[in-house]
């Protein structure tokens, strides 16, 4: 089984992945999460994911919990990902600002996925608030996956979006309000809030006062 999951061919390691979660049994944790931290096909990263969580959870917490303190981002990313999908609520304090902050983009974006998961009823602010601390960060696919994180979180989200929308950061501002846009509208096109967005920039400071009336209606 260990020389199938590290098989040339990606759909031998899928296969056996899929055949592993298809028989459950403790003897695959530590083969599993060891995979996990190296395989590089998504796919076959998301069916390792999918075995872990046919594990009884008792034992693959424990050993998820350790592997988010591994120094290998992959390891962290994957770690997290399978909690999002196990999704149980207790592990919540396991997801810290360091996370949520990691210097390491797919862990970051990983980490935001999941807290959005687990947050408890009532911590939703407390997390917007601390998300919103990331707009501004990284290319448009870390950009994307905030918005969307925020956008989860509901309404709650406002306050903070319209703090972060008036920052004398321009990077900051724009995705606050283009983030505002996709919370409005989940259909719009994230790319075209972000240019709406800046061509309110471009106008000047007239700009705050046309995002204000855009989002009223």
């Amino acid at each position: 089984m260990t020389n199938a999951l590290s098989a040339e061919d990606s759909s031998v390691r899928l296969q056996t992945a899929l055949a592993v979660g298809s028989n459950p049994d403790p003897v695959f944790l530590e083969m599993l999460v060891e995979r996990c931290a190296v395989e590089p096909d998504f796919f076959v990263r998301d069916m390792l994911s999918w075995a872990l969580t046919r594990l009884p959870p008792a034992i693959t917490l424990p050993r998820l919990r350790r592997e988010l303190d591994s120094e290998r981002t992959q390891a962290r990313s994957q770690a997290l990902h399978t909690l999002s999908k196990i999704g149980d609520k207790s592990t919540w304090a396991w997801i810290t600002c360091d996370m949520l902050r990691d210097a390491d983009d797919e862990v970051a974006r990983t980490a935001w996925r999941v807290a959005v998961v687990l947050v408890p009823e009532g911590e939703e602010k407390d997390l917007a608030d601390e998300l919103v601390l990331q707009l501004g960060r990284g290319e448009r696919k870390v950009q994307l996956s905030l918005s969307r994180a925020l956008a989860d979180l509901g309404d709650v989200i406002k306050p903070a979006l319209e703090r972060a929308a008036e920052s004398s950061d321009p990077a900051v501002a724009v995705h606050a309000r283009a983030t505002e846009l996709l919370r409005q509208n989940p259909e719009t096109a994230f790319d075209a809030a972000l240019d709406e967005v800046k061509r309110m920039v471009a106008l000047g400071p007239e700009w705050a006062a046309d995002a204000s009336e855009a989002g009223d209606c």
